[in-house]
């Protein structure tokens, strides 16, 4: 029998429309397993999302190879504990994640299956992705099969993002102590590579929406979350690029917050293990006010960057 997928999609119910758009994408896979879709509330409105997907419930009741609930987060608050709600709720064999503003490829499941069933022993797939910044779309492809650990601490590679992940149920939950959340994707596709290379669909099967939400120029929630990173895998100190890579988005973000002491201190480790970094001015030039930091952002979103 195929395996049966458990999709959680965590929520605030603050994008009724795009939340829609996510289930929708996620019932209509092309794919011989049953899929059952979680929707966790993050908050206290999970009447108001059971009615967003009123539709859903309804064309779902009684069915069992489709079907969605909607559920309150009862983990701590926030993201992290939200997808651990959901992968709880489910006993599926597999589990996928999507946030509520992504959007699936009907293919996305289908092909991910098949390339984890061709690699004896794998636990956890991502593929490419589309990322939507305003009118202009950007693919970011990995450029390979199967992705390291070495591979994620060199870069952050983008395309591994969260709506993309596919695992074996049972083998990983995301870390809460992540501070607001952030980083947690990073984290657990760290963990996941520890144990075994990631299997990578370099195909562009999941529609990234940026833009939609503050996540991004929450400054001082990203120095914590990279922090975080840097205490919880020391490793990513080793790898020159990637080292450099961490220090000046710190480095930023403290510009950003018009910490122009922290900003120079940290552009400095960067510069120091990667004369090349091209965070490390961008930083500086933030920290002298010649260029903001929202600017900066907004040229590389609308090439499908981020700092």
């Amino acid at each position: 029998m195929s395996p049966s997928v458990g999709v959680v999609i965590p929520t605030r119910g603050h994008r009724p429309e795009h939340l829609r758009a996510a289930t929708r994408a996620a019932l209509g896979q092309v794919c011989s397993g049953s899929v059952e879709v979680v929707v966790v509330v993050d908050g206290t409105d999970t009447a108001g999302v059971t009615d967003q997907l009123a539709d859903f419930l309804a064309r779902g009741a009684g069915t069992t190879s489709r079907s969605v609930r909607v559920v309150a987060n009862r983990r701590l608050p926030g993201l992290p504990g939200a997808r651990n709600t959901g992968i709880e709720a489910l006993d599926t064999d597999l589990v996928a994640f999507c946030d509520d503003d992504d959007e699936w490829a009907p293919g996305k499941l289908a092909a991910q299956m098949g390339a984890l069933a061709a690699r004896p022993g794998a636990e956890f797939a991502s593929c490419a992705i589309e990322i939507e910044y305003g009118s202009r779309s950007v693919r970011r492809l990995a450029g390979t099969s199967s992705i390291t650990r070495a591979h994620l601490l060199r870069s952050r590679m983008a395309m591994v993002h969260s709506s993309t992940f596919l695992f074996r149920r049972g083998a990983f939950l995301v870390d809460e102590s992540a501070p607001n959340g952030q980083n947690e994707d990073w984290d657990l596709a760290l963990r996941a590579a520890a144990r075994r290379p990631i299997v990578h669909v370099d195909r562009p099967l999941v529609r990234v929406r940026w833009g939609a939400s503050q996540y991004a120029t929450r400054w001082a929630d990203r120095i914590a979350g990279l922090e975080w990173m840097l205490a919880r895998h020391p490793d990513l100190a080793v790898d020159p690029r990637g080292a450099a890579r961490v220090y000046g988005q710190i480095a930023f973000h403290n510009a950003a917050l018009g910490r122009r002491r922290e900003a120079g201190r940290w552009a400095l480790r960067a510069f120091t293990v990667r004369r090349g970094e091209p965070r490390t001015p961008i930083a500086l030039a933030v920290a002298a006010g010649l260029v903001s930091a929202h600017t900066v952002l907004g040229a590389l979103h609308h090439r499908g960057h981020g700092i």
